[in-house]
């Protein structure tokens, strides 16, 4: 991870490297107020790419999924819409050229670039080895972090395994979220459940003390009326990739090192101008991070 790759990327515990010589708190923590918004940072300023030739792009054909809002979407014009489809028209007005955005379903995708049928994939795309090989990746432009949430009248500024000794820790059932409190929070106790709705309404009823979860699917319950404004985050994100992933990127056809330059080169810009902070906060009112 590059040494600006978050704002929070220097909290050891993120890492998984909680110092060990930590002090053990009192038995019960004291409530802390929430954190304020954050806006991550995914690019670093002393790596400033250089400006590739952009000459050879007359048009960037952006494809992107047909349903999961808010990152794309059909609008109420029937057009597409959303995160990843405004960023995809920033790139091409930084970069000047023309841009086309097509809807397709989320597994056609990748046979479409590779079939000339697009030229860049933006539909929150998460490098793994298997996409590796079929697809180049740009730089990433978001990632998913994993955070804890609590009911408000028990949000801790901080989450360390010894803070939640003999806490009740709820969790989805066999994924990378219980795999990481199995591994890390061992004094913790674990409850798993079989999906999202159950795992919340365990928070909101006190049946657990904490759940731990993918924080972007977090943000968007917390800020919305099924939580009941019952919870708010507890401590920072956690973005260690091996459980958590590299991130989310624009995929281009392999050895397109043309376009993938020039994605790299647009976003940085728009990071730079602050441009991407302001899309950030349309649509994160509540940040994942």
């Amino acid at each position: 991870m590059a040494a600006a790759g978050y704002l929070f990327a220097a909290q050891a515990l993120a890492q998984g490297t909680a110092p060990a010589a930590a002090a053990k708190p009192a038995q019960a923590a004291i409530p802390q107020p929430a954190a304020p918004q954050a806006v991550p940072g995914f690019w670093d300023p002393r790596r400033r790419p250089d400006r590739p030739d952009l000459s050879r792009l007359t048009v960037i054909r952006f494809l992107t999924e047909t349903d999961y809002p808010p990152f794309n979407f059909t609008g109420p014009d029937g057009n597409p819409a959303g995160f990843n489809v405004d960023l995809a028209r920033m790139i091409c007005e930084e970069i000047k050229v023309a841009c086309t955005i097509q809807m397709r379903r989320f597994e056609t995708l990748v046979d479409a670039i590779n079939g000339n049928r697009g030229d860049a994939i933006i539909a929150s795309l998460a490098i793994t080895p298997q996409l590796r090989a079929k697809l180049d990746f740009s730089d990433p432009y978001y990632r998913s972090p994993a955070r804890f949430v609590s009911r408000k009248d028990a949000v801790m500024a901080e989450v360390r395994p010894e803070y939640l000794e003999g806490k009740k820790v709820g969790a989805i059932a066999g994924s990378s979220h219980e795999a990481y409190l199995k591994a890390l929070f061992t004094d913790a106790q674990l409850v798993s459940f079989p999906n999202d709705e159950a795992l919340r309404l365990a928070l909101r009823r006190g049946e657990v003390d904490f759940i731990f979860g993918d924080a972007i699917s977090l943000a968007f319950w917390l800020n919305g009326t099924d939580s009941g404004d019952c919870c708010a985050f507890s401590g920072g994100p956690f973005i260690e990739s091996r459980y958590f992933g590299e991130g989310v990127s624009i995929g281009v056809k392999r050895g397109n090192d043309v376009l993938r330059q020039a994605l790299n080169w647009a976003m940085f810009r728009l990071w730079e101008k602050g441009r991407y902070t302001d899309l950030w906060l349309r649509y994160f009112s509540v940040s994942p991070f």
